[in-house]
């Protein structure tokens, strides 16, 4: 930060090099010679116009989104009033909804499935597939980029977690036992989800995957 000074004409205080401190009194500048008072103002102009332009780029700005890309975790306040009690123990606390008293263990309804926090695309109903667990499973992710996997000990045998990249929301779990051609179930938390039928695709942003259900209408 650039230093502000105040001055008077009986008593102002100049900044000198650093030896001029241990010299004597005497050896001050006198007030007539000192810089004018566009080299005492400009400092202060400078670092007001820099906070003008931070309150333009604030992040609370609203920008364009990409729905395809998702958004960051938001506040967990927020989380909390946004999300009903079963999506935020699943999401934000790695809890497994009751099997086959969940909302889309059994649809079979076209369209796809997002991220309920951040709107990322997960799965899509046509990987989807009936497995007899009572939770909806899927033969492989709609965009693998957009989840990673973590172990998971919590039932002492290992198992393998899948989360979403943006919000790090919990999903569920992958599982070796799946049907062609990955041999995988992914199997999810209908809690974790949020499913965009197929004729809102292209209002709520999603149109590039209109071309995944060409013929299967």
């Amino acid at each position: 930060m650039f230093p502000l000074e105040t001055a008077t004409l009986s008593d102002a205080w100049i900044p000198r090099p650093f030896e001029a401190y241990h010299k004597d009194e005497s050896d001050v500048t006198p007030i007539e010679k000192r810089p004018p008072m566009t080299q005492t103002i400009f400092p202060f102009a400078f670092v007001a116009s820099l906070c003008v332009a931070s309150l333009a780029c604030s992040p609370n700005e609203a920008r364009p989104q990409d729905p395809t890309i998702g958004t960051a975790r938001p506040a967990d306040s927020v989380l909390r009033g946004t999300l009903t009690p079963l999506q935020y123990a699943v999401t934000q606390e790695d809890d497994t909804e009751p099997p086959f008293r969940n909302a889309y263990w059994d649809s079979k309804e076209p369209g796809i499935y997002v991220d309920v926090v951040s709107g990322e695309p997960l799965f899509a109903s046509i990987h989807k597939y009936e497995s007899g667990t009572g939770w909806p499973s899927f033969w492989r992710p709609l965009e693998p980029d957009n989840v990673y996997l973590k172990d998971d000990w919590k039932l002492i045998v290992r198992r393998t977690e899948v989360r979403s990249r943006a919000a790090d929301s919990h999903l569920g779990h992958v599982f070796d036992d799946g049907p062609p051609p990955t041999g995988k179930r992914w199997c999810m938390n209908s809690a974790a989800l949020r499913f965009v039928p197929l004729d809102r695709l292209e209002a709520e942003g999603y149109a590039k995957y209109l071309a995944l259900f060409e013929g299967r209408r």
